[in-house]
């Protein structure tokens, strides 16, 4: 998030391949992930050990703690702020910020929901059930906060650690977690591209005079 040029996201094709170890690395933590997911379908959240991930992903113990250090981190963790910070540098240094803002988060999140919709549901029931997911998951999005300031700072000049670029980021970051919550708190019925939208819309224009 440091360009102050226009620039186009690169496709898969542009990007250098990866080398042999770091393919090794991405398959094993989707190896870990799948594991887990596996396991809390089959018999819930808080039975499942990191014994049994390990056992289930063929791997060590120790190798599961090497790549998540908690088992939190497993469900919680994903490859998406790289691919933020990759989208929000690429965007035409014209657009208004809130535009900018707007548009990577509910690209980023279709992109996620589409991915696995099955995974994006279990990520947010363990966040409204699970309340040490949830503690985990408000101290990941403090990272990813930091990291819309340093984009806020970049695009527009400001201190990153400005109280003025720090509250309006992590109101965008507590705005997407409240938004992941409500999704689950209600079955998931609604579309999730859609509440984001909405929630967006209010931190951006303010609270509606009437209910939606």
């Amino acid at each position: 998030m440091n360009t102050m040029t226009a620039a186009r996201t690169s496709s898969p094709s542009d990007r250098p391949r990866l080398g042999l170890r770091e393919r090794k690395k991405i398959k094993t933590r989707e190896a870990i992930r799948t594991a887990t997911y596996a396991l809390v379908r089959e018999q819930g959240y808080d039975a499942t050990t990191i014994d049994q991930i390990a056992e289930r992903a063929e791997v060590s113990p120790s190798t599961v703690f090497r790549y998540f250090p908690t088992k939190e981190d497993i469900v919680l963790t994903d490859e998406y702020d790289p691919v933020i910070l990759e989208k929000l540098r690429a965007r035409p240094t014209d657009e208004p910020w809130t535009d900018t803002i707007r548009f990577v988060m509910l690209d980023a999140a279709r992109a996620g929901v589409e991915e696995d919709m099955e995974v994006a549901r279990m990520r947010t029931h363990l966040l409204v059930q699970v309340p040490a997911v949830r503690s985990r998951m408000m101290e990941s999005m403090s990272v990813t906060g930091r990291m819309f300031a340093t984009a806020v700072a970049e695009r527009t000049g400001l201190d990153p650690d400005g109280l003025e670029v720090r509250a309006y980021t992590m109101s965008m970051i507590g705005g997407l977690m409240e938004t992941s919550m409500y999704w689950a708190e209600h079955g998931h019925q609604d579309d999730f591209i859609a509440l984001l939208d909405r929630a967006l819309h209010v931190l951006q224009h303010g609270l509606p005079r009437e209910n939606p």
